[in-house]
């Protein structure tokens, strides 16, 4: 009578020791015909190009024409540049040159920003969109330019302080055109900041007409775009020595998208 307890027991013990290997195995939470997550795929760069490097010296002697005047030594200090100051050189570089001549300074600057989504969900290029459609909505392009990359009107642009609206790169008034003089609001359509074609995979162009108090009016045109994971801005300013002088719009504007388009094909090369 006492050996059948004892053998009811020894088969309790075994099943709960079994059913102690099932609750510790991982296997035995996982849901038949789960699905698999897959990681978004990383952006095409993975680094970034030497940005005091990345501007030809033809080129830089055309956006800083006061710099030929200059002694030799002087000029190659010039064109060296001097590096944007960061903390992850793999993320994000930059450079800033500047020239002055007796009618006018110009000052160039270029910045490259290197996405990377730490979001397996969201690629880099789906995160690098997300930062240029910031970038494209802080500019405030008028509603003519067209829709923002996230598919909504971009608004007016609003005026600061001492500045045109980004709007009307002409000048104060709609009468008055890019170099200053007269001329009809029609003939400036073309250099109002706008949403740019065939520039990386989405690119804009602001211009903006600055005064602070009583110098002379500087101009600064700006082409930010979007390669992959890679966010490219082009920064061209020019402030005449005259305080009556109006900087073209026009000479800024083919200059800064000429400079940004090369530094679109070196990138994809």
């Amino acid at each position: 009578m006492a050996y059948v307890p004892g053998v009811a027991l020894l088969v309790a013990l075994v099943a709960g020791c079994s059913a102690g290997s099932d609750a510790d195995d991982p296997a035995a939470d996982s849901k038949p015909g789960s699905p698999t997550v897959t990681a978004a795929p990383p952006g095409k760069y993975r680094t970034l190009p030497e940005s005091c490097r990345a501007v030809p010296r033809s080129t830089l002697k055309d956006l800083l024409p006061g710099a030929a005047e200059l002694p030799e030594e002087q000029q190659e200090k010039v064109y060296e540049g001097t590096a944007t100051v960061t903390y992850d050189t793999d993320r994000k570089v930059g450079c800033r040159w500047k020239s002055d001549a007796p009618d006018a300074s110009r000052n160039l600057s270029i910045d490259f920003e290197r996405v990377v989504s730490y979001d397996p969900a969201v690629s880099d290029d789906d995160r690098a969109q997300e930062v240029y459609g910031k970038k494209a909505e802080a500019a405030a392009l008028p509603a003519s330019a067209g829709a923002t990359p996230g598919g909504t009107p971009s608004g007016s642009a609003s005026t600061t302080a001492g500045s045109t609206p980004s709007g009307s790169p002409g000048g104060t008034s709609p009468s008055v055109g890019p170099s200053g003089g007269t001329t009809g609001s029609d003939s400036d359509e073309d250099l109002r900041p706008r949403l740019l074609d065939e520039l990386g995979d989405a690119a804009f162009l602001d211009d903006a007409l600055t005064r602070a108090g009583s110098t002379a009016q500087h101009r600064t045109v700006s082409v930010v775009f979007r390669t992959s994971n890679v966010i490219v801005t082009v920064q061209y300013t020019e402030q005449p020595a005259r305080v009556t002088e109006v900087p073209d719009s026009r000479e800024l504007q083919e200059k800064a998208q000429a400079l940004a388009r090369k530094l679109a094909e070196n990138l994809s090369g």
